[in-house]
Protein backbone atom coordinates (compact mmCIF):
# COMPACT_ATOMS: atom_id res chain seq x y z
CA UNK A 1 0.00 0.00 0.00
CA UNK A 2 2.47 3.13 -1.74
CA UNK A 3 -0.23 5.27 -3.13
CA UNK A 4 -2.49 7.88 -2.08
CA UNK A 5 -6.40 7.38 -1.51
CA UNK A 6 -8.37 10.39 -2.74
CA UNK A 7 -11.32 11.74 -0.54
CA UNK A 8 -13.65 13.70 -1.33
CA UNK A 9 -13.54 15.38 1.96
CA UNK A 10 -17.13 16.20 3.78
CA UNK A 11 -17.99 19.75 5.35
CA UNK A 12 -17.10 19.76 8.65
CA UNK A 13 -13.96 17.07 8.56
CA UNK A 14 -10.27 18.28 9.14
CA UNK A 15 -7.73 17.18 7.43
CA UNK A 16 -6.36 15.11 9.93
CA UNK A 17 -9.71 13.58 10.58
CA UNK A 18 -9.18 12.12 7.16
CA UNK A 19 -5.95 10.67 7.85
CA UNK A 20 -7.60 8.97 11.12
CA UNK A 21 -10.48 7.47 8.51
CA UNK A 22 -8.24 6.22 6.58
CA UNK A 23 -5.67 4.67 8.99
CA UNK A 24 -8.78 2.85 10.79
CA UNK A 25 -9.93 1.86 7.17
CA UNK A 26 -6.52 0.23 7.07
CA UNK A 27 -6.89 -1.49 9.76
CA UNK A 28 -10.87 -2.58 9.70
CA UNK A 29 -9.23 -4.19 6.54
CA UNK A 30 -6.31 -6.17 7.74
CA UNK A 31 -3.51 -4.40 5.95
CA UNK A 32 -0.26 -4.27 7.02
CA UNK A 33 0.21 -0.99 9.35
CA UNK A 34 1.93 1.81 6.80
CA UNK A 35 2.57 5.85 7.44
CA UNK A 36 -0.23 7.82 6.41
CA UNK A 37 -0.54 11.66 5.95
CA UNK A 38 -2.35 14.33 4.27
CA UNK A 39 -0.99 16.49 1.19
CA UNK A 40 -2.71 19.70 2.09
CA UNK A 41 -4.50 21.45 4.61
CA UNK A 42 -8.37 21.54 3.57
CA UNK A 43 -10.58 24.08 6.65
CA UNK A 44 -12.97 21.89 8.37
CA UNK A 45 -15.72 24.07 6.18
CA UNK A 46 -14.72 23.36 2.75
CA UNK A 47 -15.10 20.01 1.10
CA UNK A 48 -13.57 18.24 -1.96
CA UNK A 49 -9.81 17.00 -3.06
CA UNK A 50 -7.80 15.73 0.28
CA UNK A 51 -5.18 13.57 -1.07
CA UNK A 52 -4.22 10.94 1.53
CA UNK A 53 -0.27 9.21 1.03
CA UNK A 54 0.11 5.97 2.01
CA UNK A 55 3.91 4.27 2.63
CA UNK A 56 6.27 5.52 0.70
CA UNK A 57 4.03 8.06 -0.94
CA UNK A 58 4.33 10.26 2.06
CA UNK A 59 7.60 10.80 1.15
CA UNK A 60 5.74 13.50 -1.70
CA UNK A 61 3.45 14.62 0.99
CA UNK A 62 5.23 18.23 1.28
CA UNK A 63 5.90 18.38 -2.71
CA UNK A 64 1.99 18.33 -2.63
CA UNK A 65 1.94 21.23 -0.20
CA UNK A 66 3.66 23.48 -2.30
CA UNK A 67 1.15 22.32 -5.65
CA UNK A 68 -1.18 24.95 -6.80
CA UNK A 69 -4.91 24.20 -6.23
CA UNK A 70 -8.10 25.02 -7.87
CA UNK A 71 -11.26 25.89 -5.73
CA UNK A 72 -15.05 26.99 -6.18
CA UNK A 73 -15.99 29.56 -3.85
CA UNK A 74 -19.03 31.79 -3.40
CA UNK A 75 -18.94 34.82 -1.94
CA UNK A 76 -21.65 36.83 -0.18
CA UNK A 77 -21.97 40.44 -0.57
CA UNK A 78 -23.17 42.91 2.53
CA UNK A 79 -21.70 40.75 5.21
CA UNK A 80 -17.98 40.60 6.44
CA UNK A 81 -17.35 38.44 9.64
CA UNK A 82 -14.68 38.00 11.51
CA UNK A 83 -13.54 34.47 10.22
CA UNK A 84 -14.38 35.52 6.50
CA UNK A 85 -16.68 32.40 6.44
CA UNK A 86 -20.22 31.89 7.06
CA UNK A 87 -18.67 30.33 10.67
CA UNK A 88 -17.95 33.62 12.25
CA UNK A 89 -19.78 36.42 13.54
CA UNK A 90 -20.54 40.11 11.74
CA UNK A 91 -18.12 42.40 12.00
CA UNK A 92 -18.84 44.73 9.07
CA UNK A 93 -22.21 45.38 6.76
CA UNK A 94 -22.90 47.39 3.93
CA UNK A 95 -25.92 47.57 1.42
CA UNK A 96 -23.61 48.03 -1.65
CA UNK A 97 -24.65 45.15 -3.91
CA UNK A 98 -22.16 45.35 -7.72
CA UNK A 99 -23.15 44.17 -10.50
CA UNK A 100 -21.80 41.25 -12.62
CA UNK A 101 -19.86 43.96 -15.21
CA UNK A 102 -18.73 45.59 -11.87
CA UNK A 103 -17.56 42.34 -10.36
CA UNK A 104 -15.62 41.04 -13.83
CA UNK A 105 -14.20 44.55 -14.28
CA UNK A 106 -12.17 44.06 -10.99
CA UNK A 107 -11.10 40.40 -11.65
CA UNK A 108 -7.78 41.30 -13.88
CA UNK A 109 -6.81 42.99 -10.63
CA UNK A 110 -6.73 39.76 -8.85
CA UNK A 111 -5.27 37.61 -11.46
CA UNK A 112 -1.43 37.15 -11.76
CA UNK A 113 1.29 37.59 -8.85
CA UNK A 114 -0.80 39.84 -5.84
CA UNK A 115 -0.25 40.49 -2.37
CA UNK A 116 -2.89 39.22 0.65
CA UNK A 117 -3.07 39.65 4.08
CA UNK A 118 -4.09 36.10 5.81
CA UNK A 119 -7.77 35.30 7.91
CA UNK A 120 -7.09 35.83 11.39
CA UNK A 121 -8.72 32.96 11.86
CA UNK A 122 -6.25 30.76 9.92
CA UNK A 123 -3.15 28.08 11.12
CA UNK A 124 -0.03 30.57 10.91
CA UNK A 125 1.79 31.10 14.01
CA UNK A 126 2.21 34.30 16.02
CA UNK A 127 5.37 34.29 18.23
CA UNK A 128 4.63 30.81 18.38
CA UNK A 129 1.01 31.18 18.97
CA UNK A 130 -1.37 29.71 16.08
CA UNK A 131 -3.27 32.24 14.78
CA UNK A 132 -7.17 31.46 14.75
CA UNK A 133 -5.87 30.54 18.97
CA UNK A 134 -4.76 34.30 19.28
CA UNK A 135 -7.96 35.24 17.73
CA UNK A 136 -10.32 32.90 19.14
CA UNK A 137 -9.19 34.39 22.47
CA UNK A 138 -10.35 38.05 21.98
CA UNK A 139 -6.85 38.90 21.04
CA UNK A 140 -6.24 41.32 18.47
CA UNK A 141 -3.90 39.50 15.19
CA UNK A 142 -2.05 41.32 12.75
CA UNK A 143 -0.75 39.52 9.74
CA UNK A 144 2.09 40.05 7.28
CA UNK A 145 0.87 40.91 3.63
CA UNK A 146 2.41 37.51 1.33
CA UNK A 147 2.70 37.03 -2.01
CA UNK A 148 0.84 34.94 -3.79
CA UNK A 149 -0.22 33.57 -7.73
CA UNK A 150 -3.70 33.68 -8.98
CA UNK A 151 -3.11 31.87 -12.31
CA UNK A 152 -6.55 32.00 -13.44
CA UNK A 153 -10.01 33.44 -11.98
CA UNK A 154 -13.81 33.45 -13.86
CA UNK A 155 -17.33 33.36 -12.88
CA UNK A 156 -19.03 30.03 -12.95
CA UNK A 157 -22.35 28.50 -12.38
CA UNK A 158 -23.17 28.43 -8.56
CA UNK A 159 -23.53 25.22 -6.42
CA UNK A 160 -26.85 24.42 -6.78
CA UNK A 161 -26.70 25.17 -10.72
CA UNK A 162 -27.88 28.73 -10.96
CA UNK A 163 -26.61 31.65 -13.00
CA UNK A 164 -24.92 35.05 -11.89
CA UNK A 165 -27.57 37.14 -10.03
CA UNK A 166 -30.72 34.43 -10.64
CA UNK A 167 -30.26 33.70 -6.77
CA UNK A 168 -31.54 36.26 -3.84
CA UNK A 169 -30.04 37.07 -0.64
CA UNK A 170 -32.27 35.23 1.86
CA UNK A 171 -32.14 37.35 3.99
CA UNK A 172 -32.73 40.80 2.10
CA UNK A 173 -35.69 42.35 2.07
CA UNK A 174 -37.88 40.62 -0.56
CA UNK A 175 -38.22 42.83 -3.48
CA UNK A 176 -41.37 45.09 -3.88
CA UNK A 177 -41.98 43.48 -7.64
CA UNK A 178 -44.14 41.01 -7.85
CA UNK A 179 -44.76 38.50 -10.64
CA UNK A 180 -46.90 40.75 -12.64
CA UNK A 181 -45.38 43.40 -12.71
CA UNK A 182 -41.78 42.16 -13.36
CA UNK A 183 -40.73 42.70 -16.90
CA UNK A 184 -38.84 39.73 -19.02
CA UNK A 185 -35.63 41.61 -18.40
CA UNK A 186 -35.73 41.42 -14.79
CA UNK A 187 -34.00 38.36 -12.49
CA UNK A 188 -35.59 36.00 -11.39
CA UNK A 189 -38.66 36.62 -14.06
CA UNK A 190 -40.43 33.95 -15.21
CA UNK A 191 -43.12 33.58 -17.96
CA UNK A 192 -46.27 30.94 -17.48
CA UNK A 193 -44.90 29.13 -19.74
CA UNK A 194 -41.98 28.19 -17.91
CA UNK A 195 -39.59 29.80 -19.85
CA UNK A 196 -37.52 32.17 -17.61
CA UNK A 197 -36.39 35.32 -18.89
CA UNK A 198 -33.08 37.32 -19.90
CA UNK A 199 -32.41 38.46 -16.20
CA UNK A 200 -32.37 35.09 -14.90
CA UNK A 201 -30.73 32.88 -17.11
CA UNK A 202 -27.60 35.10 -17.78
CA UNK A 203 -27.25 36.71 -14.48
CA UNK A 204 -27.65 40.55 -16.49
CA UNK A 205 -24.48 42.51 -16.45
CA UNK A 206 -26.42 45.55 -14.77
CA UNK A 207 -28.50 43.60 -12.05
CA UNK A 208 -27.67 43.70 -8.84
CA UNK A 209 -25.66 40.41 -7.75
CA UNK A 210 -25.83 39.12 -3.41
CA UNK A 211 -24.03 36.46 -4.11
CA UNK A 212 -21.57 35.18 -6.98
CA UNK A 213 -19.55 31.90 -7.31
CA UNK A 214 -15.99 31.97 -8.78
CA UNK A 215 -13.18 29.65 -10.10
CA UNK A 216 -9.76 30.39 -8.91
CA UNK A 217 -7.11 28.65 -9.98
CA UNK A 218 -3.67 29.27 -7.28
CA UNK A 219 -0.10 28.86 -5.85
CA UNK A 220 0.67 27.76 -2.64
CA UNK A 221 -0.07 29.82 0.67
CA UNK A 222 -3.17 31.28 -1.25
CA UNK A 223 -6.46 31.62 1.23
CA UNK A 224 -9.46 32.12 -0.33
CA UNK A 225 -11.39 33.91 2.28
CA UNK A 226 -9.03 36.99 2.05
CA UNK A 227 -9.15 36.84 -1.95
CA UNK A 228 -13.15 37.05 -1.30
CA UNK A 229 -12.41 39.84 1.45
CA UNK A 230 -10.46 41.28 -0.83
CA UNK A 231 -12.98 41.58 -4.04
CA UNK A 232 -15.87 42.31 -2.15
CA UNK A 233 -13.92 45.54 -0.55
CA UNK A 234 -12.72 46.59 -3.93
CA UNK A 235 -16.10 46.60 -5.03
CA UNK A 236 -17.10 49.21 -2.86
CA UNK A 237 -18.78 46.41 -0.33
CA UNK A 238 -18.34 43.39 2.19
CA UNK A 239 -18.58 39.90 2.13
CA UNK A 240 -17.52 36.58 2.92
CA UNK A 241 -17.28 32.58 2.01
CA UNK A 242 -20.53 30.55 2.34
CA UNK A 243 -18.97 27.96 -0.01
CA UNK A 244 -15.61 26.40 -0.86
CA UNK A 245 -14.70 23.56 -2.45
CA UNK A 246 -11.16 22.09 -3.94
CA UNK A 247 -11.25 20.67 -7.13
CA UNK A 248 -8.10 20.12 -7.52
CA UNK A 249 -4.81 20.03 -5.79
CA UNK A 250 -1.64 19.35 -7.57
CA UNK A 251 -2.22 16.54 -10.04
CA UNK A 252 -5.55 14.87 -8.30
CA UNK A 253 -8.53 15.87 -9.00
CA UNK A 254 -12.45 14.68 -8.14
CA UNK A 255 -13.04 12.12 -10.74
CA UNK A 256 -10.84 9.67 -8.45
CA UNK A 257 -12.10 11.28 -5.00
CA UNK A 258 -14.22 9.04 -2.99
CA UNK A 259 -16.32 9.50 -0.03
CA UNK A 260 -15.90 8.44 3.83
CA UNK A 261 -18.74 5.58 2.93
CA UNK A 262 -17.05 4.47 0.05
CA UNK A 263 -13.61 4.28 1.68
CA UNK A 264 -15.57 2.44 4.96
CA UNK A 265 -16.84 -0.18 2.34
CA UNK A 266 -13.56 -0.78 0.90
CA UNK A 267 -12.37 -1.56 3.77
CA UNK A 268 -15.09 -4.14 4.82
CA UNK A 269 -14.77 -5.83 1.45
CA UNK A 270 -10.99 -5.72 1.62
CA UNK A 271 -10.42 -4.25 -1.67
CA UNK A 272 -8.50 -0.83 -0.40
CA UNK A 273 -5.88 -1.80 -3.08
CA UNK A 274 -8.75 -1.13 -6.19
CA UNK A 275 -9.05 2.95 -4.64
CA UNK A 276 -5.66 3.29 -3.35
CA UNK A 277 -4.02 5.17 -6.81
CA UNK A 278 -0.31 4.06 -7.61
CA UNK A 279 2.72 6.04 -6.09
CA UNK A 280 3.50 7.80 -9.27
CA UNK A 281 0.13 8.85 -9.51
CA UNK A 282 1.15 12.12 -7.59
CA UNK A 283 4.34 12.51 -10.05
CA UNK A 284 2.00 12.53 -13.07
CA UNK A 285 2.89 15.97 -14.09
CA UNK A 286 6.85 15.28 -14.45
CA UNK A 287 8.43 13.22 -16.75
CA UNK A 288 9.30 9.36 -16.50
CA UNK A 289 13.32 8.43 -16.72
CA UNK A 290 13.80 4.83 -16.94
CA UNK A 291 17.14 3.48 -15.43
CA UNK A 292 19.44 0.53 -15.90
CA UNK A 293 19.60 -1.77 -13.20
CA UNK A 294 23.21 -0.25 -12.38
CA UNK A 295 21.87 3.17 -12.67
CA UNK A 296 19.04 2.41 -10.31
CA UNK A 297 21.58 1.00 -8.10
CA UNK A 298 23.64 4.02 -7.54
CA UNK A 299 20.68 6.09 -7.03
CA UNK A 300 19.65 3.81 -4.55
CA UNK A 301 22.86 4.38 -3.19
CA UNK A 302 22.93 8.18 -3.03
CA UNK A 303 25.32 8.63 -5.67
CA UNK A 304 25.25 11.20 -8.12
CA UNK A 305 24.45 9.67 -12.02
CA UNK A 306 26.88 11.65 -14.88
CA UNK A 307 27.30 12.09 -18.25
CA UNK A 308 23.05 11.67 -18.59
CA UNK A 309 21.76 14.23 -21.09
CA UNK A 310 18.80 15.66 -19.82
CA UNK A 311 16.66 18.85 -19.95
CA UNK A 312 17.27 20.53 -16.40
CA UNK A 313 14.34 19.79 -13.88
CA UNK A 314 12.77 16.93 -12.28
CA UNK A 315 12.11 13.24 -13.25
CA UNK A 316 10.65 10.45 -12.19
CA UNK A 317 13.23 7.63 -11.57
CA UNK A 318 12.00 4.32 -12.95
CA UNK A 319 13.47 0.61 -12.94
CA UNK A 320 11.15 -1.18 -15.10
CA UNK A 321 7.59 -0.14 -13.49
CA UNK A 322 9.38 0.13 -9.80
CA UNK A 323 9.52 3.73 -8.60
CA UNK A 324 13.34 4.59 -7.49
CA UNK A 325 13.39 7.79 -6.77
CA UNK A 326 11.98 11.52 -7.37
CA UNK A 327 15.36 12.83 -9.34
CA UNK A 328 16.95 16.55 -10.60
CA UNK A 329 18.60 16.70 -13.96
CA UNK A 330 21.41 19.38 -13.66
CA UNK A 331 24.58 20.18 -16.20
CA UNK A 332 24.42 16.53 -17.31
CA UNK A 333 23.99 14.76 -13.82
CA UNK A 334 21.18 13.08 -12.04
CA UNK A 335 20.95 13.62 -8.31
CA UNK A 336 18.23 12.24 -5.89
CA UNK A 337 15.84 14.39 -4.20
CA UNK A 338 14.01 11.89 -3.02
CA UNK A 339 14.56 8.08 -2.66
CA UNK A 340 11.73 5.29 -2.74
CA UNK A 341 12.41 2.08 -0.60
CA UNK A 342 10.59 -0.15 -2.92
Amino acid sequence: MHGWILLDKPLGLGSTQGVSAVKRALREGGYPKVKVGHGGTLDPLATGVLPIALGEATKLAGRMLDSDKVYDFTIRFGVETDTLDAEGKGIAESDARPTLAQLEAVLPRFTGPIEQVPPAYSALKVDGERAYDLARAGETVVLKSRAVTIYGLEVVPSPDGCHPGERRDPFATPPAASAETMTPMDPGFRRDDGVEGAGASTGLAGAPLHEITLRAHVSKGTYIRSLARDIARTLGTVGHVTYLRRIKAGPFTLDRAISLDSLADAAKERRLEDICLPLRAGLDDIPALSLTPDQAGLLRQGRVLVGIAKDEGLYFALLGDTPVALVEAETGSIRVVRGFNL
